[in-house]
């Protein structure tokens, strides 16, 4: 029987996972935080499969890479998707809490997940979690820039990602130990701030003590990213 399918793709300096999410039968796509650096890879990806691309999904205002959306729509016209708490300008579509998008005949769905960034969303379809830099694989994303709040953050995974069941794949947007994937029930179990015992208060507690570098990236990469990654001297 027929299903979704996925292709996960890597990008070394900045650890960051792009994803194909495609219709094996119509072959419409859309593609998951594309990074700039990788843009002809992901088009000639495109080209091998032969795949319509139908949107480009972002999961938030990246801090630490470009992302490809403004290229990719230049070359071949795919419109770009963001969350609309975000604050991006001239993204085709700003994404409402539960809004879906159709991918051939499946449908990916989109859940606001505040606290790494006011406009973080992730994305689900068919027993996967795309949950952008909200939920890692045994760790969450920063919670001290971009308007991030660390009780948002915390509720935003237990009262929206932890209800998906137990043997729900995530796929987050970053992995610094090459892990690709995990679950809903492992992070539930094993997840070192999320996970089982840690409470709200303690969170939010051991986010506060937590000295995080300023991302050497920032300056340049959100910038460009409000405008869809646009280079701002273009």
């Amino acid at each position: 029987m027929e299903s979704i399918s996925l292709r996960q793709y890597f990008d070394r300096e900045s650890c960051t996972y792009t994803y194909f999410i495609f219709d094996p039968i119509s072959k419409e796509c859309i593609i998951i935080d594309p990074v700039l650096e990788q843009i002809e890879r992901d088009l000639e990806s495109l080209k091998i499969m032969n795949l319509d691309l139908i949107g480009i999904l972002e999961t938030h205002v990246h801090a630490d890479h470009i992302t490809a959306a403004y290229y990719i729509r230049e070359k071949i016209g795919a419109p770009i998707y963001y969350g609309s708490k975000s604050g991006v300008k001239d993204s085709d579509y700003l994404l409402e809490d539960g809004e879906s998008i159709q991918v051939g005949k499946y449908s990916i769905l989109t859940i606001h997940t505040p606290g790494h960034t006011k406009g973080s969303v992730s994305y689900y379809t068919c027993g996967m979690l795309f949950t952008g830099d909200t939920l890692f694989i045994g760790s969450t994303g920063r919670t001290d820039f971009q308007g991030g709040d660390s009780g948002t953050l915390y509720d935003s995974i237990k009262k929206k990602l932890f209800l998906y069941p137990d043997d729900t794949k995530v796929y987050p947007a970053h992995d610094y130990s090459g892990i690709m994937f995990s679950t809903i029930g492992e992070e539930k179990r094993w997840n070192q701030n999320v996970g089982k015992g840690m409470t709200k208060e303690k969170f939010i507690e051991s986010e506060k003590e937590k000295d995080r570098p300023y991302p050497k990236n920032f300056d340049i990469a959100v910038p460009a990213n409000m405008l869809c990654g646009k280079k701002i001297n273009e």
